[in-house]
């Protein structure tokens, strides 16, 4: 990994669209006084500045390095694709078949259906809940995706269809925004499009395009992380503030943020910003809230997690046996202990990961990672920790600086773990991925 930097980062202070200089066509009159302009120039003036405002959002700036990754992106996303109809004719879910299933049926797999299900019904339909008999515990997913899905299917019929669209667009704000953080650390031509390509091969990659909220949330956490590595404190919270509407994951965002903004913070203008980074909590306060309303439980969402997930509170090293003997014991089915055999080593990833980044003083995004580690290894046993391995962007970053230094850790890559992402997508659209 890139050896970070001890020196405080200058503010990047964006050029508000007030102070742009009037073009010649907005300018007074000669002559004409000031103060004195009529309604007719007051209007031209303000719309000049709108449209210096809105100028950056309706051009971004796609420069030449962007278009590469993505490119790159696409070209994965054709190849998971291709992976998908396959798998549909080799793996149909009835042996006997002699048609495929459709189109999309390889994507609606395990949490779908709980978003699917939420952005149809909500989370109460019918005075439905824990209460009743064969409950799904919907309530341990955040609104975030599932209010999107439904915005998004007023345009696009298929509910299936319209997952998919959200992971796309959001997957391609994502990787630009991995690209440009590797850029920040690594002064390298090709730094961006080394860590979008270990991100887009890496073994879950197969997560990225599903109707799934990896994308979505690394869409809004990426740039937020962005915006606070430039000590922009009102964007990180808002951004990060978002991503926590997606996923628990947002808090420990949060947490990374407020550690960044306490290392670079110095000045009376940067602690004026702090309040900003307190609107993160907001999301599941109101979730929480909505959940009690209709449960008399506040901490609705982490017992659904708990009696679906066996999610409840274990110590680490109980955790760690569980899971060896789920995964080495010869107790569980082959399908399920390979599972746990990823679980594990994508934990032992993260120690190591967590170490490098405290050993070279990146405070904040060891903090990300510890508090991620710590959530996922304190249930019964571990679960969906190889997933979260999509939203480490420090594990990409660093993959993507040590293939830099070293040029045989790019071909090991690309000849040893980027053939699981292929195994992985085959066994999650096969329908095995549980087993």
């Amino acid at each position: 990994m890139s050896p970070s930097t001890r020196q405080r980062p200058r503010e990047h202070r964006p050029v508000r669209a007030d102070t742009v200089p009037a073009t010649p066509h907005d300018a007074p009159a000669p002559g004409a006084e000031t103060g004195a302009r009529t309604g007719a120039e007051a209007g031209e003036a303000a719309a000049g500045r709108l449209r210096a405002r809105l100028r950056p959002l309706l051009r971004p700036r796609i420069r030449p390095a962007d278009r590469e990754v993505l490119w790159l992106y696409l070209l994965t996303r054709v190849g998971l694709w291709t992976i998908a109809y396959c798998t549909r004719w080799i793996f149909p879910d009835d042996k006997g078949t002699h048609h495929a299933a459709r189109t999309l049926s390889p994507w609606e797999r395990w949490d779908w259906w709980h978003y699917l299900h939420i952005a149809q019904q909500g989370y109460f339909p019918d005075g439905t809940g824990p209460w009743t008999s064969g409950w799904d515990n919907r309530e341990a997913f955040f609104p975030g995706f599932p209010f999107l899905l439904r915005a998004v299917h007023t345009v696009v019929p298929s509910w299936a269809a319209s997952g998919a669209l959200i992971s796309l667009v959001a997957g391609g704000v994502a990787v630009l925004a991995l690209a440009r953080i590797a850029r920040l650390h690594l002064p390298h031509a090709h730094a961006g499009q080394r860590a979008v390509l270990f991100f887009l091969l890496s073994p879950c990659a197969v997560f990225l395009a599903a109707g799934y909220t990896e994308a979505l949330f690394l869409a809004l956490a990426l740039p937020a992380w962005l915006a606070a590595r430039r000590l922009d404190w009102r964007l990180a919270g808002v951004l990060t503030c978002l991503a926590t509407t997606v996923r628990v994951s947002g808090l420990f965002l949060a947490a990374a943020v407020a550690v960044h903004f306490l290392v670079n913070a110095r000045t009376a203008a940067h602690w004026r910003r702090l309040p900003w980074l307190a609107l993160p909590a907001l999301p599941p306060f109101l979730h929480s809230w909505y959940l009690h309303a209709h449960t008399g439980d506040w901490m609705a969402w982490k017992h659904a997690e708990e009696r679906g997930w066996y999610r409840d509170f274990h110590a680490p090293w109980e955790a760690w046996a569980n899971t060896w003997h789920a995964a080495f014991g010869h107790t569980q089915s082959t399908g399920y202990a390979l599972m746990w055999q990823a679980e594990i080593l994508a934990m032992l990833v993260g120690v190591v990961l967590c170490g490098l980044l405290v050993r070279r003083r990146r405070w904040a995004e060891a903090a990300y990672i510890a508090l991620s580690l710590w959530a996922l290894g304190t249930s019964y046993w571990y679960t969906s920790i190889p997933r979260a391995t999509l939203l480490w962007w420090p594990l990409w970053t660093g993959l993507a600086a040590w293939s830099l230094r070293s040029p045989r850790v790019k071909t090991a890559y690309l000849a040893v773990v980027a053939p699981l992402m292929t195994v992985f997508a085959v066994t999650f659209l096969s329908g095995r991925w549980a087993g």
